[in-house]
């Protein structure tokens, strides 16, 4: 792949100041899957228009299909970011040019260019699912994290079968080729999901989920109310790829999946969203930290999200799933802390919920914001189609460098969508504006691309085009 260039990518940044003041996002980058019935259809990066002087704004302008049916793209990221600058490791001459669809369900990579011509997107290459799992001992890819020496990719499961372990696959920056299996000891490291970094501290943090056999067709009622989804977190060393510590957070707490460390490159803190306690089916946000620059990690709870009560005379409109509970679960399914350290932002898939939480003191987080989009039983419209009834909730959230704009997408993952929202979740896009003094969050009643926007697909992660909170990691303060 010819990504070299004799000067830095302008959207690179030594620090997430510096990222903070790079200029707004034109476009959005968001992957969408086919799950419908009648004929198949592809899978599909979209592009939407997010500048809000255009004509077009808000409106779908971009559309580059995947060549296959059945991949499920899920989650996507960017081939190099600013760790590129980081001195251990530089590589300056790669550009932020190219994003990595993966397929969940298929186990296809597709490396779709989007620099030269943003709403044309086309796929520059692709790795067939025989070859990856092959060089990389894994299959299900599932987050890809653009690292100083390659582009990282975490996976649910082994390379044949439906179980684990799964883990991570390192590739190349310039060739995409697949280097092979990252860890050389996982300890007891199992089951994956996500995974992130302290990278001027050489440690990484990786989250539990659960095998494809768990997640697949579905949430396993026998499997969780056993307690066998991830609960746990993993520290490794990022340097010798050893695993160091595993944080328990215990047996009722199920499904520990987004990790947000801390932006800035001297600390050594941050979050992770469990999904569901099975003693009250709440959610709940932990914080990670380390003693000192140099001693252990340990995690602590630190806010809840209650489950909501659901009336006997309403209790037939939940999902079968749920109905023996009479509740509706927050069910926290996407985090995503801004650059500047200053608010995270927790999804709530089963109540439709988006919370905004002041963390500048991280073990003691404040509430400062919500706005409530669909729901399972709410079905809260959006102030742009106050008659719309919305499917699905705040799922996928993606933050702006700048912290001044937040974008949600609705669908979690096919299977998973159908059993919380078995009427179906459709496909919306929604944005909200923070005031940068009072950090006040506003629905942007003029953004709002849904249904037939997006050619009967249902839409899942953003990414922006520059960068955006999730797709960098800095070596610089």
């Amino acid at each position: 792949m010819g990504t070299t260039t004799w000067r830095p990518d302008p959207t690179f940044y030594p620090s997430p100041e510096l990222a903070g003041e790079a200029p707004a996002e034109q476009h959005a980058f968001v992957a969408t899957f086919w799950r419908g019935e009648g004929e198949p259809g592809k899978d599909a990066l979209a592009v939407v228009s997010v500048d809000p002087a255009a004509a077009d704004y808000g409106q779908v302008v971009g559309w580059c299909e995947m060549p296959n049916v059945g991949d499920e793209l899920h989650h996507h990221g960017w081939n190099a970011c600013s760790s590129a600058l980081c001195p251990g490791s530089a590589h300056p001459h790669v550009e932020r040019r190219y994003l990595l669809l993966m397929g969940l369900r298929s186990s296809r990579i597709h490396f779709v260019d989007v620099r030269d011509d943003p709403r044309n997107p086309t796929i520059a290459k692709v790795i067939e699912p025989e070859v990856y799992k092959a060089r990389s001992g894994y299959s299900r890819p599932h987050t890809a994290h653009c690292g100083p020496e390659g582009i990282y990719v975490t996976n649910l499961g082994t390379a044949e079968g439906d179980e684990g372990p799964g883990g991570i696959a390192l590739l190349d920056h310039d060739t995409f080729e697949v280097k092979g299996t990252w860890e050389k000891d996982r300890g007891e490291q199992y089951l994956a999901y996500d995974f992130w970094w302290h990278l001027n501290h050489d440690r990484m943090i990786t989250s539990e989920w659960g095998t494809p056999r768990q997640v697949e067709n579905g949430v396993l009622p026998e499997d969780l109310l056993a307690g066998k989804y991830g609960n746990k977190v993993h520290v490794f060393d990022l340097v010798r790829r050893t695993h160091l510590q595993t944080l328990e957070l215990g047996p009722q707490y199920q499904m520990a999946l987004e990790l947000r460390p801390a932006h800035d490159p001297d600390q050594q803190y941050g979050f992770v969203g469990v999904v569901l306690s099975l003693e009250d089916l709440s959610g709940s946000i932990w914080c990670w930290q380390r003693d000192g620059r140099d001693g252990d990690f340990t995690i602590t709870k630190v806010f809840d999200i209650p489950a909501e009560p659901v009336a006997d005379e309403d209790v037939d409109r939940l999902p079968e799933l749920l109905r023996p509970f009479k509740a509706v679960p927050p069910l926290i399914t996407d985090i995503d802390l801004s650059v500047d350290d200053r608010f995270l932002y927790v999804s709530c898939f089963g109540t439709g919920q988006s919370i905004q939480l002041d963390v500048t003191d991280p073990l003691h987080p404040r509430q400062v914001g919500e706005i409530r989009l669909g729901g399972i039983m709410t079905r809260a419209s959006h102030p742009a189609a106050p008659d719309l009834p919305l499917a699905g909730a705040p799922q996928m959230v993606e933050i702006s460098r700048d912290g001044r704009r937040v974008y949600w997408t609705n669908s979690l993952y096919g299977a998973w969508d159908d059993q919380f929202y078995p009427d179906g979740v459709g496909a919306w896009m929604a944005k909200a504006d923070i005031d940068p003094e009072t950090g006040r969050m506003t629905l942007d009643e003029r953004f709002f691309p849904h249904g037939d926007d997006f050619r009967g697909n249902r839409v899942h992660q953003t990414h922006l085009e520059g960068g955006d909170a999730s797709s960098d990691s800095y070596c610089f303060s």
